[in-house]
């Protein structure tokens, strides 16, 4: 019988422990950062509609954004889904250097409760004039853009404490507990809610990422740069493989993203203008043009106020030229002055000129361009048939077929054939 009545009494304990977990309240939380674009949309409606099937008790956006890339009628559903939910949405521009900026700002002014915490912003052309375009938290309460002050939204425990009491979804808020102070004092208030937190999960999040400019533009100069890369060195298809990876990534973010097509257009001529001079062997007016033409290009990638940041685009820009101008030309170098392709046995093969030599140039031999040059003042002329008398990097050093400045066949009695330096 003891046996039994335990049983029974530890069935009733459980019971009930459910029971109570099943009555108490929740707050669903989600983080979003970073521009609003379809994937962050997607994920706060589906966390929405989570929390109405859960019937929860309040849906917090923790909003930090510096604007929004979606069109205008997206956001318009956006809004009107958590203005229309049937359960209390708040927005809380939480942590110290938050924004919610350009049409991001609409969720803070047309959520139904909405609290800025301390050294964050609110700005766009969405603020009433009194705003003069940005209002801190302070002033964002003294016009009536958010329902609490800063001390209230502080961190997201005083937000979620300061908004019981309040209407939204034609009901009252309930999140916290107070309690007499025994002392007499100001009485202790409690939080009575479990709350649960949510981000974009992880194949969303790498999508988020890419969407960005910063991100989107940085992965479309490292996918030229390997591309090319695989291009000029011939290998085993490594670069070109992730090239290509990075390239895709970035035109999924590119598509998202307000993109300008001349700033595309200047990024391809200018990676098309290096490369002409990588082919040539030396820096010459196609560098120029293509320097010019990536650095335009940099700047006008994105429209409608979308930049990416300094810290990107220099590193961008400077990276993307350091492979063009050193590692590509040093590679190839090194790739064709091994002794274990051969090119010593080039010294004495005649050739003939593709682009003059004055004094460098372009030279065919064996039937494949080769970046030449020659120590004489008079140019050698396209067509004219030239003998290799040396290599210098990857530089073949030519003298013409008739009237050298010396005969390859004196170079070899001199027990200098010209090999490779």
């Amino acid at each position: 019988m003891a046996l039994a009545g335990l049983v029974v009494a530890l069935g009733v304990s459980t019971v009930g422990s459910a029971a109570a977990a099943e009555d108490r309240r929740v707050v669903d939380v989600v983080q979003v950062s970073g521009y609003l674009d379809p994937i962050t949309v997607d994920f706060v409606e589906g966390a929405l509609a989570d929390a109405e099937a859960a019937d929860a008790e309040a849906f917090v956006i923790q909003l930090d954004s510096p604007g929004a890339v979606v069109d205008g009628d997206v956001l318009d559903e956006l809004l009107a889904r958590l203005t229309d939910s049937t359960v209390p949405v708040a927005v809380w521009v939480g942590q110290t250097g938050a924004e919610a900026s350009g049409d991001a700002a609409r969720l803070v002014l047309e959520a139904p409760i909405a609290g800025m915490a301390p050294g964050t912003k609110l700005s766009g052309d969405a603020l009433p004039p009194e705003a003069d375009g940005s209002a801190g938290p302070d002033e964002a309460e003294r016009l009536g853009l958010v329902d609490l002050n800063s001390r209230q939204a502080a961190v997201l425990g005083n937000f979620l404490r300061a908004i019981d009491g309040l209407e939204a979804a034609g009901r009252s808020v309930e999140t916290s507990t107070s309690t007499p102070d025994p002392d007499g004092g100001a009485p202790n208030v409690d939080l009575d809610v479990e709350v649960r937190l949510s981000k974009l999960p992880f194949v969303s999040r790498v999508l988020h990422a890419v969407a960005s400019p910063s991100i989107a533009y940085l992965l479309l100069c490292a996918g030229l740069a390997l591309l090319v890369f695989e291009l000029f060195t011939g290998g085993v298809g490594v670069a070109g493989g992730t090239g290509g990876v990075c390239l895709v990534l970035a035109a999924f973010g590119l598509t998202v993203l307000p993109t300008s097509p001349l700033g595309i257009g200047l990024l391809v001529l200018g990676t098309f203008g290096l490369a002409v001079d990588v082919q040539t062997g030396a820096p010459r007016v196609w560098t120029g043009i293509g320097v010019v033409g990536f650095a335009v290009g940099s700047v006008l990638l994105f429209d409608d106020g979308v930049r990416a940041g300094w810290i990107a685009l220099v590193a961008g820009f400077v990276g993307f030229l350091l492979v063009m101008l050193s590692a590509l030309p040093a590679t190839i170098r090194s790739r064709y002055s091994t002794p274990t392709i051969g090119r010593g046995s080039m010294v004495g093969a005649m050739g003939e000129v593709l682009e003059d030599v004055a004094p460098q140039g372009v030279v065919e031999v064996d039937g494949a361009p080769w970046p030449a040059r020659t120590n004489r003042a008079t140019p050698v002329r396209v067509g004219d048939r030239v003998r290799v008398v040396a290599i210098d990097g990857i530089y073949l050093e030519v003298e013409p077929e008739e009237g050298g400045a010396r005969d390859y066949r004196d170079r070899a009695k001199a027990g200098n054939p010209g090999t490779d330096r």
